[in-house]
Parts: C-alpha cells; sequence; structure tokens
C-alpha cells in the first residue's frame, strides 16, 4: 500500500528523493531503474499504456512509496486510489529542467528501437506511450511544448492536491523539509546525491562511440 506518491516529473531529483524514502522508512520506493532490472515488473504497466484500467494496489507489490515516471504520470489516478498517501511533487528550474531531461530520457524515447536489449527496449516502448502523451502533451517533444507541459503539471499538482498532503519539494533544500512533512527525524547523514546527467547518459550508454 503507498503511504507516497510522486508526481513529479523524471528529471527532478527523483532518484534522491527515492534513496531519501528508503533511508528514512517509506521504502522500497518504486522508481523506473526497478523495471530495467525486473521484467515481470513491465506487462501492468504496458497494460496501462494501452488504455486498461488496473488493480492499482497490485501495480506496486510490497512497495511503500512511488516516485519518477512512469508512476508519476498517473498522479492523478494514484492520489484517488490511495487518498490517505501523502504527495510529493519535486520540481526544479524549468531551463534546468529541460537542459537534463533532453540530454536524457529525451535522448532515449526516440530511439527506444535501438535499446541493446529486448526487456529495455520494451520499458522504453512503455515509457513512450505512457508518459508521451500523459505528461508531454504529445509529439513532437521540442523544448517549448515539454516545458509547457512541465509547466502544467506543477500547476495542476497545487491545484488539485489539498495542502496538508503536499510538499513541493526541490531536492537542494535537503533533509529538513522532507522530514518534517513526514514526521520523522533528520538523519545524520548527508542528504543523496546521485544521477547526475553524465551518471545517466554514461549507464545508459548515450554517450559510446557507434559500433
Amino acid at each position: 500500500m503507498l503511504r507516497i506518491i510522486g508526481s513529479g516529473f523524471g528529471r527532478t531529483g527523483t532518484q534522491a528523493l527515492k534513496l531519501a524514502l528508503n533511508e528514512l522508512g517509506f521504502g522500497p520506493c518504486h522508481h523506473m531503474d526497478q523495471m530495467l532490472g525486473n521484467p515481470a515488473m513491465l506487462a501492468p504497466w504496458q497494460a496501462v499504456a494501452r488504455g486498461e484500467t488496473p488493480d492499482w494496489a497490485a501495480m506496486f507489490p510490497g512497495y511503500v512509496s512511488q516516485v519518477d515516471w512512469p508512476g508519476a504520470a498517473l498522479w492523478p489516478e494514484l492520489a484517488a486510489a490511495f487518498p490517505d498517501a501523502k504527495v510529493i511533487h519535486t520540481e526544479r528550474p524549468e531551463e534546468d529542467w529541460w537542459r537534463s531531461f533532453s540530454a536524457t530520457i529525451g535522448s532515449l524515447l526516440p530511439h527506444r528501437a535501438d535499446a541493446p536489449d529486448a526487456h529495455r527496449r520494451a520499458v522504453l516502448e512503455m515509457a513512450h506511450d505512457l508518459i508521451v502523451p500523459r505528461s508531454l502533451g504529445g509529439l513532437p517533444i521540442t523544448k517549448e511544448r515539454a516545458i509547457a507541459a512541465y509547466r502544467r503539471n506543477n500547476a495542476a499538482v497545487r491545484a488539485a492536491i489539498a495542502p496538508e498532503r503536499l510538499l513541493v519539494f526541490y531536492a537542494g533544500l535537503g533533509w529538513e523539509p522532507l522530514c518534517t512533512f513526514l514526521g520523522v527525524a533528520v538523519p545524520s547523514t548527508p542528504f543523496p546525491r546521485i544521477n547526475s546527467t553524465a551518471e545517466f547518459r554514461a549507464h545508459a550508454g548515450l554517450d559510446r562511440a557507434p559500433a
């Protein structure tokens, strides 16, 4: 049963938030990277991308929290399905977001057929079919259209979620606002910093020379 719903787009500090939630006892946290390593998780999301209505509890077996896409594309449905869950909305300045998104996820989706194995291709196909229409406003994915969609999502979350249920969070703020919102003690460890654009590109093979 989800206790935390992440409504922020990918590349807004969701990986760092995932690690932070795990450390604070709100894990395991569902994130796109789990899908890349677990083929069994993919089929239900493919069904959602096709327009089927899922059993939301079954979509997150054993998970306490969710951040990042694909779940973030469906935050209104998740907020309704888990009415007692709190919502954490990650943001960053829109130009910074576009710069990171376009160099990472935005570079992968148009070339999803070139992924190195069948599972990664299937994950990227699902992500394209779900994220592009639901989060990014459809094709083509241009800077102007993507930033407009980013703004719409940020505004929609603020309009739909009651203030006492919502934390708008920037990773640079560190532990204090997150821990206050969740009612837990601040850890003595530094707030996670991970998954820079360079790290993402290296992990995804985006900077490899063509064979």
